[in-house]
């Protein structure tokens, strides 16, 4: 049985009430920040109450953020009207690698392209910050580090549409692609280094490999945790090598 939601507060709880947004949308990013850093795991239960009382809110912009995240696949509603944080099927995770893996590639291609030296400058400074925390840092910083880098070159890329479809992606699959282990970590860093040495030497078409083939290693790994591997996984990865 999935096991209840701890009694640590969710991120950003403490700051619910330092803006003039909507409550239910701050309720709705702070529940959402939560399930991608990984503190509420797939298949584990969201008790609305405990929610409502780490945030220091009613149980109705709890209710409300909840279904907002259900529609948008973070959460699924049981039939007996429990919710559980939702959990992807080999074939559904593969899916969305197959098509984030394209689209780190364009957006690789394009920053590559545009060169914009400001943007770059400040992935740099996250590149140096998360092979730090790479040695030392805990599973919640793998995460953030490694969102900041993608957000940034996602930024880089400069195509809002593209930026857009990219955004509502990575925090889909955000836990697919955080590493789990600090071994792991050091490689994602290094893979990091690699596609951003393409953009900065303006080598569209390296960048765009070394990004696609960044997600499909990352996504591979996380199947291979699951279980073995499955056969699309590998022959695709098999491909993206052999191109190179």
């Amino acid at each position: 049985m999935p096991p209840d939601t701890a009694s640590a507060p969710a991120p950003d709880a403490a700051r619910l009430g330092d803006t003039y947004s909507p409550l239910r949308d701050l309720v709705t990013q702070s529940l959402r920040q939560a399930i991608v850093r990984g503190r509420y795991r797939p298949g584990e239960r969201l008790i609305e109450e405990r929610i409502a009382a780490e945030l220091g809110v009613s149980r109705n912009p709890v209710r409300e953020a909840i279904r907002a995240l259900a529609s948008e696949g973070f959460i699924e509603v049981t039939p007996r009207r429990s919710a559980v944080v939702a959990s992807l099927s080999n074939a559904d995770a593969w899916e969305m690698v197959e098509v984030r893996a394209n689209l780190e590639g364009l957006n690789a291609r394009l920053a590559a392209r545009r060169h914009q030296p400001g943007v770059i400058d400040r992935i740099k400074s996250v590149l140096s910050e998360g092979r730090a925390k790479a040695a030392t840092g805990t599973p919640e910083e793998f995460v953030e580090f490694n969102n900041r880098f993608h957000d940034l070159l996602a930024e880089a890329g400069n195509n809002r549409v593209l930026g857009d479809i990219m955004r509502t992606l990575r925090e889909r699959t955000a836990h697919l692609f955080a590493p789990r282990s600090l071994k792991q970590a050091v490689t994602n860093w290094e893979e990091h280094a690699d596609i951003l040495e393409a953009i900065v030497a303006g080598d569209e078409e390296m960048a765009a490999l070394l990004a696609s083939r960044h997600v499909l290693h990352a996504g591979r790994t996380f199947l291979a945790e699951r279980e073995p591997a499955p056969e699309q996984a590998s022959a695709a990865l098999s491909a993206v090598k052999a191109s190179s």
